[in-house]
């Protein structure tokens, strides 16, 4: 599918987020979102849902969320009437732990990549697979990593996939002020372990 990114990205600069999900959705191409689950993902899933809970949510569920992750969760599957589609990695955490010594630091950086690609990478993987999508619906917003700096609302994914990001320009406060006014639920305790700390990647939007 052809785009002129430039001017794309220039029309839908003064677009809401709304808007901008309804954009995607208007290319009739087949098309995802996809969830992390952390603290503000009710944000993504409640736009989603507003223009059409049929969109399949891709969830990668590393196996190592805290247990205030998965209630949340719950909440927001069942509150939104999300269409979600669950993909889990093929070892459970525990034996993963067995044979690993637990989670990988990032300064241990092959047995962190091997260990990012069997809980995150893999399984998204087949859920690109399962669902050869033409779009992918994202919250990353320009501020968060050096990377996502580089990008724009519309982007090309390495894989050929065309990437939508209705918050992309979003700040902090903004993705407050719309939890506050839709009254959603924030997932307060969240930790991603392919990514440790805030600033870096898990791999989704980087790997080759």
């Amino acid at each position: 599918m052809e785009l002129d990114l430039d001017s794309v990205n220039a029309s839908l600069r003064s677009a809401s987020a709304l808007e901008i999900v309804q954009w995607a959705l208007n290319l009739g191409k087949k098309t995802i979102a996809t969830t992390s689950m952390g603290r503000n993902a009710a944000v993504m899933l409640h736009l989603v849902s507003e223009v059409d809970q049929s969109v399949p949510t891709i969830w990668v569920d590393t196996g190592y969320n805290l247990r205030d992750t998965y209630i949340v969760a719950e909440r927001l599957i069942r509150d939104l009437s999300v269409n979600i589609h669950t993909y889990s990695p093929h070892m459970t955490s525990e034996r993963r732990n067995a044979i690993m010594g637990g989670i990988p630091t990032v300064d241990e950086q092959e047995r962190h990549q091997e260990f990012t690609r069997q809980v995150k990478l893999e399984p998204f993987a087949q859920a690109l697979d399962d669902c050869q999508p033409e779009i992918w619906l994202t919250g990353i917003r320009q501020e968060e990593t050096e990377h996502r700096k580089s990008l724009d609302i519309v982007s090309m994914d390495h894989r050929g996939i065309i990437k939508v990001a209705p918050i992309f320009y979003w700040t902090e406060e903004d993705v407050e002020g719309y939890m506050e006014q839709h009254q959603l639920e924030t997932c307060r305790h969240y930790f991603d372990p392919t990514k440790v700390h805030d600033g870096r990647e898990c791999g989704l939007h980087t790997a080759a």
